[in-house]
C-alpha cells in the first residue's frame, strides 16, 4: 500500500524563542509556511499526517567567542519537562501537526548541557526525544547522548533522528535502520564549506541503508542550508 507523508523542511535562521512574543511570532511565521501549501497540505494524497521540521538549534542560537556560546546555551537551557516543551507541543496540537522543532539545549542530569531533538504528535504530546550522540568537538560543550531514538506515526512508518555531526559515523543510521526507521530527519547547522560532504553522506546513508533522509540545515547566518530531501535510490527529491 502506498503511504504518503507530506514534509515541509524549513530552512530558516536560527532565532531566539524566550517570551510570549517569541512563541507567538515562531507560531505565526509556521502558520505562514502551512498556508503556503494551503489549508490543507497533505489531504490531496488522503493522508491528515504532517511533519514539520527545523534546523538544529533553530530556537536557541549561539554565535561569538565559546565563552559567549556557553553563556548563551546556559541562559537557554531548559529541562526536558520544562515549560519550552509545553509550549511547542501546544503549537503542534493548535495546528494538527507532527512538530520536529530542531534540536534544543537541554539542561540535564547533574546540570550537563544536552543537544536534544523532541517530537510531538498532533495531539501536542512529546513522542520521542533524542540526544545528540556526536557532538562536533571542540567547538560543541554539549553532553553527548547514549541512546539511539525512533518514534512511530501510525499508518505510516517508523521515523529516526540523527543531529548533525551524527551522520558522519555509518553506525547511527544502520542502527536507526535496524531499529525500523524508514525515514531519518537530520537537523542541521552546517556553516562551514563541509555541507558539501554533508550532501554525499546524506545520500550515502539513503542508498545504503535504504531510507529517506531529511536533512534541514539552517539558513545564514546560522548555516549555509543546502537542505535536502533524499529517497532510498539516492535521489534528490527536494533541495
Amino acid at each position: 500500500m502506498t503511504r504518503f507523508l507530506p514534509v515541509l523542511a524549513i530552512q530558516a535562521p536560527a532565532r531566539a524563542v524566550v517570551s510570549d512574543g517569541d512563541y507567538e511570532r515562531f507560531e505565526q511565521e509556521l502558520a505562514v509556511h502551512l498556508s503556503d501549501f494551503g489549508p490543507n497540505f497533505g489531504a490531496e494524497a488522503g493522508q491528515p499526517a504532517r511533519l514539520v521540521c527545523y534546523p538544529e538549534m533553530h530556537l536557541c542560537p549561539n554565535t561569538g567567542t565559546p565563552e559567549q556560546r556557553q553563556a548563551q546555551l546556559e541562559a537557554a537551557a531548559e529541562p526536558i519537562d520544562g515549560p519550552r516543551m509545553r509550549r511547542l507541543g501546544d503549537i503542534a496540537r493548535r495546528h494538527g501537526i507532527w512538530l520536529q522543532p530542531g534540536s534544543l539545549c537541554e539542561r540535564g542530569e547533574a546540570g550537563h548541557l544536552y543537544n536534544t531533538a523532541p517530537v510531538f504528535s498532533p495531539d501536542g504530546e512529546c513522542v520521542a526525544v533524542y540526544r545528540k550522540c556526536f557532538p562536533w568537538r571542540p567547538f560543541e560543550p554539549y553532553q553527548p547522548g547514549s541512546a539511539f531514538t525512533v518514534f512511530d506515526i501510525p499508518g505510516i512508518g517508523r521515523i529516526g533522528l540523527a543531529i548533525c555531526y551524527d551522520i558522519w559515523f555509518p553506525e547511527v543510521c544502520r542502527q536507526l535502520a535496524w531499529m525500523g526507521a524508514e525515514v531519518i530527519i537530520n537537523p542541521v547547522a552546517t556553516t562551514t564549506s563541509d555541507r558539501a560532504q554533508e550532501q554525499v553522506l546524506i545520500r550515502a546513508n539513503a542508498i545504503f541503508n535504504q531510507v529517506f533522509m531529511v536533512s534541514v540545515n539552517a539558513s545564514t547566518p546560522a548555516g549555509v542550508g543546502e537542505s535536502a530531501i533524499i529517497d532510498p535510490e539516492g535521489r534528490v527529491r527536494a533541495q
